[in-house]
C-alpha cells in the first residue's frame, strides 16, 4: 500500500487543522490505519488508530477528546481531525497502515508496515 499525506501547516495554538492520507495499491479493506507523530528531537509516538473491525477506535491520552480519526473506504482515504490544537502537538505526523485479518490495534509503530512520507504540524503558541 502507497500512502501520501497532506493538510500540514502552522497554525495558532486553539486552532484546527485536517490532516489526510490517500491510500493507493493492494487491497485496503482489512487494513490497521493509524496516525503516528514525531516531535522535534524525540522518538515517533502512536496518535491514533482505525480498525477495520467495528470502526473500532484508539487515541493517545495526550490527544484524546480533541483528535479525531476517520475513515473513507470508497475513497481510500483516512483522515485526522485536530482540533483544539497545543504547541505540543508540533510535530510531523505520519500515517501508516498494516494488513490485519484479526482488526487489532497496534500502538508500536514497528508493527506498522507501510508509511507515508509526513507532514509538518506546526503550533504557534
Amino acid at each position: 500500500v502507497q500512502l501520501q499525506a497532506s493538510g500540514g501547516g502552522l497554525v495558532q495554538a486553539g486552532g484546527s487543522l485536517r490532516l489526510s492520507c490517500a491510500a493507493s495499491g493492494r487491497t485496503f479493506g482489512l487494513n490497521i490505519m493509524a496516525w503516528f507523530r514525531q516531535p522535534p528531537g524525540k522518538e515517533r509516538e502512536f496518535v491514533a488508530a482505525f480498525s477495520w473491525r467495528g470502526y473500532s477506535t484508539i487515541y493517545a491520552d495526550s490527544v484524546r477528546g480533541r483528535f479525531t480519526i476517520s475513515r473513507e473506504n470508497g475513497r481510500k482515504m483516512l483522515n485526522l481531525q485536530m482540533n483544539d490544537l497545543k504547541p505540543e502537538d508540533t510535530a510531523v505526523y505520519y500515517c501508516a497502515t498494516k494488513f490485519d485479518p484479526a482488526g487489532t490495534i497496534r500502538q508500536l509503530a514497528r508493527e506498522y508496515k507501510d508509511w507515508g512520507q509526513g507532514t509538518l504540524v506546526t503550533v504557534s503558541s
